[in-house]
């Protein structure tokens, strides 16, 4: 049975800007999907044609619709017959969003490498259109049937279909959010800052993830971004603390330093210690060390404040034994005595206690209530996981991306190859180029000093790894044989900001492991090679961009100070669905944030579907026109692991930074949403609480004054 879900193209305009010698253009544009292939108007003699025309293709394959592509080719009808392709655009499936989402937005053209006609293609140029996603029952298609693909001979062509789009449709709370109904007659609160995308991911079960949601319900009041009102640490308008963006919660620490002078316990006089720390129901155990009667832990260990099921806490030490272990001394606290420690407070310091009255030995430990802003609450393991295997998984983590480099490589020639005689055949070789996991190579080049000046683009991270560049020769059908092989680190190659500065080339001479034949002279390879750091590498989509700074330091510790901080307090999430594996029946949910380098994670809340986090973190601002990224996951290596499948994706939204008002702090739930085959459904819904605050007006200002410059240039 096929999906009514279709493909909607509305094709605006086009800015188009061809040779001075190449005379009028009467343009026109060809959309291609799925076997399908669709024309506009053509537009008589006009560089910037405007057509505002709408298409809709059928869906053939929705679970495979992320490896699919739309592509849009320009043409200049230049007769009754013959026609010149001035460009052409491809927009993958993964950038398909619903038609609530979608806006125009200009591509730019790229020349048709293969046309024949391309010597007449425009130098530059762009095409504005808007694509999205619909299950609107009524524009009229073609039948397809899927099973079928419509052989390239006999493609179908249609022209201008109707639709009531614009009378079916009701947009979403991320193009406009609802507001919250008053609860008195006083001012309206702020509105929630726009969502970017608030679906994130297709089913688990689906190989490819489509990055958006669909949902058409006129009504539809679950699927809004709504306002929230929680009581935050420092009240919604007061700074107080620097976790004044989430809700306190009060947690029992209990740190384990070391130990010294433990009895020993067994006839040999060895013991293996480890310490059990039991609080009600709950109970967590150290490791345990062979034959050391003086180990060190240093393990904390948490218990939530909610969850208090005793007013005694225990701090047992036990011999651990191949049949029963073996009870060596026992510490008890009274938990209406243990201190509070309120941070930026300094750190409560461990003391010793007396294990064994009549044995002696001691524990270095500190107990005491905190809250989510003590620094051992990164490090802890929570009373609600004290049983898992992978406990690393489950603690909050804030980590760096490196920066990325573009590495440009043009491959000029190679002189004196030195090849295996042989008359049946010339000699083929090409040049293969590795630097990391990234590979590309040559075309082949049937000489001895082959030319083959070609060049090509990988993306280098720090740290560095040496540049691997080598010369083949194609042997026979499936066999290669190495010529020779320059290991280049890359350290030694030169950096360049901009395109103004040239990099010289230089040669490099070859070596090879097989010495067996005669060399009159050394293999060298002509190479140009340099690091570009005056650039931003696209490691994201453009649109979703959240750093677009250069990669050298240089520039950006001199020519770009900060524009302002962003604040994100991850709150809580409420109504998780169950995983549709049928593996798992519960739900052990953490949350990752995004913004430029910096990565954020939460700390993994075990088996619940309503998970409170309650994490506060904080960003560097530098572009307003960037997005922050926040996604939702299924923590499946909690026990060890689950193969290679990693863990499940739930769900993920953006707010873009350019819509947030200077020091207002928003509240907001997002709809956590994944399309699936028998439609639209909600996983949860994610709460936050937002806060930009701009440092240097006139740097955000220039900021804009750059954005605008670009954008009428």
């Amino acid at each position: 049975m096929m999906s009514n879900l279709k493909l909607g193209v509305e094709v605006i305009s086009a800015r188009l800007k061809p040779r001075e010698d190449y005379g009028r253009v009467n343009s026109f544009v060809e959309l291609r999907f799925d076997d399908q292939k669709v024309i506009t108007t053509t537009k008589i003699d006009d560089s910037s044609p405007v057509w505002n025309e709408k298409f809709f293709f059928n869906i053939s394959d929705t679970e495979d619709l992320s490896n699919q592509f739309l592509e849009a080719y320009v043409y200049n009808k230049t007769s009754s017959i013959t026609k010149s392709c001035l460009g052409k655009i491809r927009i993958l499936g993964t950038a398909f969003l619903p038609y609530s989402e979608a806006v125009g937005l200009p591509y730019p053209l790229e020349k048709e490498k293969w046309s024949m006609f391309s010597s007449a293609a425009a130098i530059g140029g762009e095409l504005a259109l808007k694509v999205f996603l619909t299950d609107n029952p009524y524009p009229k298609v073609p039948n397809l049937i899927p099973t079928n693909k419509i052989s390239s001979k006999s493609r179908h062509k249609f022209h201008n279909v109707p639709t009531n789009e614009k009378s079916k449709h009701s947009p979403r709370g991320n193009q406009q959010p609802s507001q919250p109904q008053p609860q008195s007659l006083q001012p309206q609160p702020p509105q929630p800052p726009p969502i970017m995308d608030s679906s994130l991911f297709q089913a688990p079960r689906f190989s490819s993830p489509i990055p958006t949601t669909m949902g058409f319900n006129p009504n539809p009041p679950d699927y809004s971004v709504k306002e929230t009102n929680p009581i935050l640490g420092g009240g919604k308008r007061a700074r107080s603390s620097d976790h004044d963006l989430v809700e306190p919660m009060e947690f029992l620490f209990v740190k384990i330093v070391k130990a010294r002078n433990l009895p020993s316990m067994d006839l040999t006089g060895s013991l293996d210690p480890y310490i059990e720390v039991k609080l009600g129901n709950f109970t967590g155990k150290t490791k345990h060390f062979e034959k050391n009667q003086n180990p060190i832990w240093n393990e904390v260990f948490a218990f939530s404040k909610s969850n208090q099921q005793s007013n005694v806490l225990e701090v047992i030490v036990m011999d651990k034994d191949m049949v029963k272990d073996d009870f060596v001394g026992l510490i008890q606290f009274d938990l209406n005595e243990i201190p509070t420690r309120v941070a930026p407070d300094s750190p409560l310091a461990p003391e010793w206690y007396r294990v064994n009255n009549e044995k002696g030995g001691e524990i270095m430990l500190a107990v005491w209530f905190g809250t989510q802003a003590d620094e051992a609450f990164s490090d802890a393991t929570y009373s609600d996981a004290l049983n898992a295997v992978n406990k690393s998984s489950l603690r909050s983590k804030v980590y760096h991306s490196p920066r990325l480099w573009y590495l440009r490589v043009n491959v000029i020639e190679a002189q004196d190859l030195v090849i295996v005689p042989d008359r049946t055949r010339l000699p083929n070789p090409y040049v293969k180029i590795r630097l990391n996991n990234q590979m590309v190579r040559t075309k082949p080049s049937h000489s001895l000093n082959p030319r083959w000046n070609e060049e090509f683009t990988l993306v280098a991270a720090e740290p560095f790894e040496d540049l691997i560049i080598s010369i083949e020769d194609r042997v026979a059908a499936n066999r290669e044989e190495t010529l020779g092989e320059v290991h280049i680190p890359i350290g030694t190659i030169d950096k360049r900001i901009d395109d103004s500065r040239t990099v010289p080339n230089r040669w490099f001479s070859l070596k090879t492991e097989n010495q067996r034949r005669v060399r009159f002279a050394t293999t060298r390879l002509h190479l140009n090679v340099c690091l570009e750091g005056g650039y931003h590498v696209l490691d994201e989509s453009t649109y979703y961009s959240s750093d677009l700074r250069p990669s050298m330091k240089e520039l950006l510790s001199h020519k770009q100070p900060s524009i302002g901080v962003l604040e994100l307090g991850i709150l809580r999430i409420e109504g998780l669905s169950l995983s549709q594996e049928g593996k798992k029946e519960t739900v052990d949910a953490y949350c990752v944030a995004k913004y430029g380098t910096k990565w954020v994670r939460t700390r993994t809340v075990t088996n619940c579907l309503n998970p409170r986090f309650n994490e506060q973190y904080t960003w560097e601002v530098y572009e307003p026109a960037t997005v922050i990224t926040i996604g939702v996951f299924d923590n499946n290596q909690i026990n060890g692991g689950n193969g290679n499948k990693g863990d499940g994706k739930i769900g993920k939204i953006r707010v873009r930074i350019s819509t947030l008002e200077a020091g207002r702090i928003y509240t907001v739930s997002y709809p956590l949403l994944v399309l699936r085959p028998s439609g639209l459904k909600k996983m949860g819904e994610l709460h936050l609480a937002i806060r930009f605050s701009c440092s240097s007006m006139f740097q955000m200002l220039m900021q804009y004054w750059k954005l605008w410059n670009m954008r009428i240039g």
